[in-house]
């Protein structure tokens, strides 16, 4: 994909994030701006390391990195990448992820209807798994702490 194509779906995908902090979580959407351009420049930043970078890691890893060293003790703009991003709360997009997971599907659905039954019981013991293994590891951490 062209940067142009990237920094439009970002733009798309940050409007999204904002609306849905706005409706969910009472926060601004101009409040939410700031943090909002912030991670679209990370992505961005990502996104050029993919290209330019020799070094094969997914975007997600670069997207850490870049907001790692922005937000570490070293970086000039620490206060304002915390600030900024502090105001978004990232359960917000998680409709919106699931939408376009929907919709990227959509196209391969006759792949999807082969799978038969196998693909739903997979889906159940992995959504399962994952809750029951949150549940456990949340549990540990907050009788570790003291808090229950």
């Amino acid at each position: 994909m062209r940067y142009i194509e990237w920094l439009f779906l970002l733009i798309v995908g940050a409007c999204g994030t904002g609306l849905a902090n706005f409706i969910g979580y009472d926060v601004g959407f101009l409040d939410s701006l700031p943090g909002l351009a912030v991670l679209v420049v990370i992505s961005m930043l990502a996104v050029a390391c993919t290209k330019c970078i020799p070094l094969k890691l997914p975007i997600v890893a670069y997207c850490a990195l870049i907001g790692l060293i922005f937000a570490s003790p070293i970086s000039p703009i620490r206060e304002f990448v915390i600030t900024a991003a502090g105001k978004i709360n990232f359960t917000a997009p998680f409709t919106m992820v699931g939408a376009y997971a929907g919709l990227s599907i959509g196209d391969q659905l006759k792949t999807f209807v082969k799978q038969g039954p196998k693909i739903i019981i997979v889906g159940l013991l992995v959504m399962t798994g994952t809750f029951l293994g949150s549940c456990l590891w949340d549990s540990l951490i907050l009788k570790l702490s003291g808090a229950i």
